[in-house]
């Protein structure tokens, strides 16, 4: 269970003195006791970020409006939650079942701090190992003649559902750019990134055929960009010339999954901020 009187505070804004001690000062006039602080001015962007872990039996009105007034003051863009609050999560799929199966399993486990209130496939492949989960499963097909229609009945599905997150787990769609606007800093890609050149459902054949010697993954925020959005995280496997087109893949979904995971908990306890094209992650 999450405890009540237990906050997470994060935020970003111009950098200039005083915020740090500024922020201190709001949270200990409401009898606030932080546990955990971290924070990083960008020199290249003039701005400030932080997050905050503190307890306080204040009560969440109070804090906000105390919290919006000194946003007021310094131009900041700030979150303030329950610290281990499980953040309402879509899945979607394809056909690959290995990330999805993963962020399920870690939320059974009770090592991901989400709440999975469904999983959305264009087919209809991974219906059972969702309903094995207990989650509802969403088959909303997607043509090109249909593309707009399921991408509506997906924001319908946000909505109706309260989603705060949404999780592209080997989803192989490419999504609208008013899509991923709609979305923009709440929907996470996992992408077979240090494969840049090899393009298809068949990367890592491509890799075998071309001798690579490193293969990885990145998690990174979805935009209008394909597969170019702010960087959450990133892994690695070194191969060599014994790897078999199917070791590489078994490999690369293992360096997915790892990726995607660390990528979801950062976002759902509020460790990562972005900072234009890039991301601050306070791990």
């Amino acid at each position: 269970m999450t405890d009540a009187s237990s906050w997470v505070l994060s935020l970003s804004c111009p950098d200039r003195p005083g915020i740090v001690h500024a922020v201190s000062g709001v949270l200990a006039d409401h009898d606030g006791n932080i546990t955990e602080s971290q924070q990083f001015g960008d020199p290249d962007t003039g701005l400030f970020f932080m997050r905050v872990a503190f307890s306080s039996a204040a009560p969440l009105a109070e804090l906000e409006a105390a919290v919006e007034a000194l946003a007021g003051r310094f131009e900041m863009t700030w979150n303030l939650d329950v610290a281990g609050r499980r953040m309402r999560t879509i899945v979607m799929v394809s056909k690959a079942a290995h990330c999805v199966n993963d962020l399920l399993f870690r939320e059974r486990a009770k090592t991901l701090p989400v709440d999975i209130v469904a999983v959305v496939g264009n087919h209809p492949t991974l219906r059972e190992l969702a309903e094995f989960y207990g989650k509802p499963f969403h088959h909303i097909p997607v043509t090109a003649d249909t593309k707009a229609d399921a991408e509506a009945a997906l924001l319908a599905l946000v909505e109706e559902l309260d989603a705060e997150l949404v999780v592209l787990a080997r989803y192989m769609q490419i999504l609208s750019p008013e899509l991923s606007d709609a979305l923009r800093g709440r929907i996470i890609n996992i992408h077979h990134s240090f494969l840049p050149s090899f393009k298809g459902a068949r990367p890592y054949f491509q890799a075998h055929d071309r001798g690579v010697k490193l293969i990885g993954a990145t998690a990174h925020y979805v935009t209008s960009d394909l597969d170019e959005g702010p960087i959450i995280e990133q892994d690695v496997e070194r191969v060599d010339h014994t790897f078999t087109p199917e070791s590489l893949t078994a490999i690369g979904a293992d360096v997915e999954r790892r990726a995607l995971a660390r990528a979801v908990r950062w976002h759902a306890e509020h460790r990562v901020l972005l900072d234009g094209h890039r991301t601050i992650v306070f791990k």
